[in-house]
């Protein structure tokens, strides 16, 4: 699977559901039995969380995020997420709007798929966004 947009996302966002700017948004990590799909829709829909010493459940909130345009291209970024001390085996990653209450009122945005499982027995687990950022909207 190659990372996704959720179909729900774009839809959000023109509503003026989710602010990337203002919004409180957090990352997940699951587990290579995930199935990802475009029609999930709110953080209820995610199945399979990783589970393991250092992180927690619900995953790291994302912190300085910037929206950078580029021609017709907006670039959605934030500071790379970590987990330290952890052990923990995760193949892919969900980005949310966090709104503190149920799953089912948590906007997903984002989901990348590691390719294989990325592995951290007792030290730093951590992700890179790319020079595009977390995403990119064309």
């Amino acid at each position: 699977m190659a990372d996704l947009i959720p179909t729900s996302f774009k839809a959000d966002l023109g509503k003026a559901n989710i602010s990337w700017l203002t919004d409180t948004f957090k990352i997940m990590l699951l587990t290579s039995t995930a199935a990802p799909a475009a029609t999930w829709a709110k953080r209820s829909d995610v199945t399979n969380e990783v589970v393991g010493t250092g992180y927690t459940a619900g995953g790291a909130t994302l912190i300085t995020p910037v929206i950078t345009a580029s021609g017709t291209t907006q670039q959605y970024s934030a500071a790379n997420p970590s987990w330290p001390n952890a052990t923990i085996t995760a193949r892919y990653a969900a980005i949310y709007k966090a709104r503190g209450g149920a799953a089912t009122a948590d906007e997903l945005v984002a989901i990348y798929d590691f390719v294989t499982d990325k592995i951290s027995t007792n030290g730093n687990f951590g992700l890179n966004f790319s020079a595009n950022g977390c995403f990119t909207l064309g």
